[in-house]
């Protein structure tokens, strides 16, 4: 049995604190308030991510540390560097392996299949933060520092996930009503489930062949929204519902009253062209494959029900 620290008990890092924890690992999931699953192997721990005497307190012992934190969207720039910069300190000074949990942000706008070689060309400000964190993180482990990687995945679907396909689709799709999606429902786009996400984690971050460099998530064949809406429909035994688009001025209009909205337009690109998410290396590199699309739906369906 070997210490793991767990940091964010959002739906990765509650899925990877189980996956860990019924591995018979021992866990201790962090969080400002003490909050997180409950598991005989798991220890709730109240803690400010953003502290860096507490975070190698807390680490001490460790053999990895995973940042599964989610700070406010639109605090990302300010709120950010302060834990990851806490959270390389302490995996530095305790030895433990670094595995950040990112998202494809830092690439920007681009043409084709992501890649975990392509550049770093992010313009906005929510993007420019992963990046550096990334730099910060891969210097770190160049020097010899640390051990860390990072872990890739485009939005999330899965149990607890506030993504897309979530609270603003389920809901409404169960009821048999109508759904409104963010422009475009017709473009291609990956979707990454939350247990596929764990579980790369937790492989990656004991094998030294995935250290000093990034990695993508297992994730199925892209999917557009109305194709998504309509699987969750089929999945769900229901007869099709009919999808329908925000109008941009909604969005900007909402953009006044809610923090969140307003940060839409910097990532609007992710939805209007094609975001396609190539995870071959490491499915060929761990031989790990996607959690089977409709038993993906089948469980974010049955955690609504």
């Amino acid at each position: 049995m070997s210490k793991h620290i767990v940091v964010g008990a959002g739906a990765i890092g509650t899925a990877t604190a189980l996956l860990l924890a019924e591995r018979g690992e021992e866990v201790a999931i962090v969080t400002r308030s003490g909050s997180g699953p409950t598991h005989p192997a798991i220890t709730r721990t109240a803690a400010d991510a953003s502290s860096t005497a507490d975070m190698a307190e807390i680490a001490t012992g460790a053999v990895a540390i995973y940042n599964c934190a989610n700070p406010a969207y639109h605090r990302w720039p300010t709120n950010w560097p302060p834990i990851a910069q806490a959270l390389l300190t302490a995996a530095e000074r305790s030895n433990a392996a670094l595995v950040t949990v990112s998202n494809l942000y830092g690439y920007g706008p681009v043409s084709g299949p992501m890649t975990e070689n392509l550049p770093l060309a992010a313009q906005g400000p929510k993007g420019l933060t992963r990046v550096q964190m990334w730099r910060d993180a891969l210097a770190a482990h160049d020097a010899g520092r640390v051990r860390a990687t990072e872990v890739r995945g485009s939005d999330y679907v899965g149990c607890g996930a506030q993504g897309h396909l979530g609270d603003r689709v389920l809901p409404r799709l169960l009821a048999g009503r109508d759904v409104t999606v963010m422009r475009s429902a017709d473009t291609s786009h990956t979707w990454t489930a939350t247990e596929d996400v764990a579980r790369l984690l937790v492989t990656v971050a004991l094998d030294e062949r995935a250290w000093g460099r990034p990695w993508h998530v297992p994730s199925n064949p892209p999917r557009t929204q109305r194709e998504a809406v309509s699987d969750l429909c089929r999945v769900a035994g229901l007869h099709p519902v009919k999808v329908k688009e925000y109008p941009s001025i909604l969005i900007r209009g909402m953009g006044l009253f809610n923090p969140m909205m307003r940060e839409l337009p910097e990532v609007a690109y992710q939805l209007e062209h094609s975001f396609v998410l190539d995870s071959t290396a490491a499915q060929q590199t761990f031989g790990l494959v996607p959690t089977p699309w409709d038993d993906v739906l089948a469980d974010v369906i049955a955690s609504y029900r």
